[in-house]
């Protein structure tokens, strides 16, 4: 069959005569959500193919009162988690015959709902919320309108959530420390308005009490997410040239650790030797440093699916969703090469 003349507009009913077919059979035939695999339906795919027909998808959505599009909402792309989180997310849409398109909002509540209303603006049919305070009023705010939305890689206790398990993570963190023989753990943690930062500084205490290690207060320090957070953590854990000072870290992020290499480094300490040390997320760069980083894996993959289906599928149970994570050792704990995960 030839192809339309250029400039020409093939329509449904165009694909529809040439097929044989009436307009409703050609519109299911060429439904993507249905996937018919009869032989009819291949039939005037086919034609529709070599007539060269473009489905307006976004118009038969809004006929239906949906756009099949997703808004998610991420303090920063430069923040490598939130990059790769978005990747997921959008992949985890695309599986699921959903566009995502992404807002930025840095960490002024305003700014937040400013960027969430320009999402809501473009008529998407739900929020995905990667911002990170507990006290957030946004969540609050959507349920209250009764918008549909999930909150991914943390939970207010409330709305819809896709998360790592934080608390286990931390516990795993700080028990691969301690199976290591270490009792004198500094801990930087995250924000403690964040529910990153404070389930894993519950599972670092309750590896600690496990143990029988009575932790010191003035090591465990909550800082941002940033490297520069992490620095100047390090700097006041390991100040100390003469008295006690922490064998071993564990860096509630992996930014976080990069900045305690940072400071390990100007001070002479050598990690893997002199200081142990664990991360958190497993980021790419993570094994690829000069001393590769022992880090807590998060399945952002698992997360995503999860988030996407608490909006698209929301009859489901459980509403707050929970991905176990895994532990990564490599040289930065101590751990021989040989031995190191990858």
């Amino acid at each position: 069959m030839e192809p339309a003349a250029p400039g020409t507009i093939v329509t449904l009913k165009d694909v529809a005569a040439a097929s044989g077919v009436s307009i409703s059979t050609a519109s299911r035939a060429l439904d993507e959500r249905m996937s018919s695999r009869s032989a009819s339906a291949a039939r005037v795919r086919k034609i529709a193919e070599e007539l060269g027909y473009r489905r307006n998808s976004f118009a038969s959505n809004l006929r239906r009162g949906e756009t099949r599009t997703l808004g998610v909402l991420v303090p920063r792309l430069s923040d490598t988690v939130m990059a790769l989180m978005f990747e997921e997310l959008e992949r985890a849409a695309s599986d699921r015959g959903y566009f995502a398109m992404v807002a930025t909002s840095g960490d002024d509540p305003d700014d937040e709902r400013r960027a969430a209303e320009t999402l809501l603006d473009r008529n998407v049919d739900g929020l995905i919320l990667a911002t990170a305070r507990i006290d957030d009023e946004l969540p609050r705010h959507l349920r209250e309108r009764g918008v549909a939305h999930a909150l991914v890689l943390r939970t207010d206790g409330v709305s819809p959530s896709a998360l790592g398990d934080d608390e286990v993570g931390g516990y795993l963190a700080v028990r691969h420390l301690i199976d290591l023989g270490h009792r004198d753990i500094g801990i930087v943690t995250g924000p403690s308005f964040t529910s990153t930062g404070r389930g894993r500084l519950a599972g670092a205490r309750n590896a600690l009490e496990g143990a029988g290690i009575e932790a010191r207060e003035d090591w465990l320090i909550a800082a941002g997410y940033g490297i520069e957070s992490g620095f100047s953590a390090a700097e006041t854990l390991l100040a100390s040239d003469t008295g006690p000072r922490p064998s071993a870290v564990f860096a509630a992020n992996d930014n976080l650790a990069m900045g305690v290499i940072a400071a390990a480094h100007r001070r002479g300490i050598i990690v893997g030797e002199d200081l142990a040390l664990v991360g958190y997320n497993d980021i790419p760069l993570s094994s690829r440093l000069s001393t590769p980083l022992s880090s807590v894996r998060v399945p952002l993959d698992q997360i995503a699916g999860n988030a996407i289906d608490l909006i698209v599928n929301p009859g489901k149970e459980p509403k707050i969703r929970t991905s176990m994570p895994t532990l990564i050792p490599r040289q930065s704990s101590g751990i021989p090469r040989s031995q190191q995960g990858h």
